[in-house]
């Protein structure tokens, strides 16, 4: 199996009984996925840490399993965007904000594809609360 679809295996095992909070209530994995599709993005790595980048904040997954499984290397990237879940959201997002101009290149690329996921998904079906 290669690097991405293992990546893909992977999130999907992990995100399994999630679900987006959209109307339709989709599958949590169907994001993650759509990430890949953003902004051109070809880097490897990138890609595959894109499909991980929740695990670490909303699944058990740990940074031990992630650098057994996918290397240090994209680990690091997937634990940099991962938000502290002990923080509220404002300080979650305000730690975004603060951190933004200091965070990799990879990085970057990962955030700004969720974020545009995430912005094209409340336009084409809003949350329903």
């Amino acid at each position: 199996m290669n690097r991405p679809l293992a990546a893909i295996a992977f999130a999907a095992d992990k995100h399994r009984d999630q679900r987006r909070k959209n109307a339709a209530a989709s599958l949590y994995i169907n994001h993650p996925i759509t990430l890949t599709n953003e902004a051109e993005i070809d880097d490897e790595r990138v890609l595959i840490a894109a499909v991980l980048h929740d695990t670490l904040e909303d699944t058990e997954t740990t940074v031990q399993e992630l650098v057994r499984h996918f290397g240090k290397e994209i680990a690091d990237i997937v634990l940099e965007v991962s938000d502290d879940k002990t923080l509220s959201k404002a300080a979650r997002k305000q730690q975004q904000i603060d951190h933004a101009p200091h965070i990799s290149r990879r990085v970057k690329l990962v955030k700004l594809a969720d974020k545009i996921c995430n912005l094209r998904d409340i336009a084409h079906s809003q949350p329903h609360d």
